[in-house]
């Protein structure tokens, strides 16, 4: 009984597609790590009083959430590495810069929107115990705002890992693609689009309960 279920179709492309799902995961987490950084940047930049700071930010949020993701990965790594700057980069790194970028807009617009929640008396506070606009955003503004971010913060890992599954098209050897290549050798295509679909709601389901339970624990 055991033999025969681990014979089957299904079970039988689990290797290939685990080896898949390790690259997912790895670009997933990879470049939301990047795309924090450069939403932080974008989410205060578009608070800033300067104009050219606040229009720069503002441009590259629009830009990049008005176009798919997937122009964007083919515009990395055709466009720019190849006939741009002349550089061949790897797939995998082209992948990670895509959602780097893309998650960077998103969460830009998570950062602007946390810190602008916050109560203003909080900024009057920290100007009245003497600290300065910048000491006042670390030390009082932006821990109370980073709480709040938490749970959309947690979305977006959801929606980042959902979209790495388009990078096959540049060759990123992530779960899709894995399933593609196996699939094609063996023509068990539902069986393993079946176990792709199982794979990415065995992490988004977990992920999705935790965040719910976080967010109740934050109460925000």
């Amino acid at each position: 009984m055991i033999y025969t279920i681990m014979d089957t179709a299904y079970i039988k492309s689990l290797p290939f597609l685990i080896d898949g799902l390790k690259i997912t995961l790895s670009i997933t987490v990879i470049g939301l790590f990047l795309g924090m950084i450069i939403g932080s940047l974008a989410g205060l930049g578009k608070l800033s009083k300067n104009k050219f700071i606040r229009g720069f930010w503002s441009v590259y949020v629009e830009v990049v959430r008005g176009t798919p993701i997937l122009a964007q990965a083919l515009f990395l790594y055709y466009g720019v590495s190849e006939d741009l700057i002349g550089l061949n980069i790897s797939s995998f790194t082209a992948g990670v810069i895509a959602i780097a970028v893309n998650a960077g807009a998103y969460i830009a617009e998570i950062v602007r929107g946390a810190v602008y929640s916050i109560d203003k008396g909080q900024h009057e506070a920290g100007r009245s115990m003497g600290l300065t606009e910048k000491q006042t955003m670390r030390y009082i503004i932006w821990p109370q705002a980073f709480k709040r971010m938490i749970p959309p913060l947690g979305n977006q890992f959801i929606i980042s890992l959902k979209d790495t599954s388009v990078f096959s098209v540049i060759v990123v050897h992530d779960v899709v693609f894995m399933a593609k290549e196996y699939y094609n050798t063996t023509f068990e295509i539902f069986e393993t689009l079946v176990m792709v679909c199982l794979l990415y709601l065995c992490i988004t389901i977990p992920t999705a309960l935790y965040l719910n339970r976080l967010e109740r624990k934050l109460d925000v």
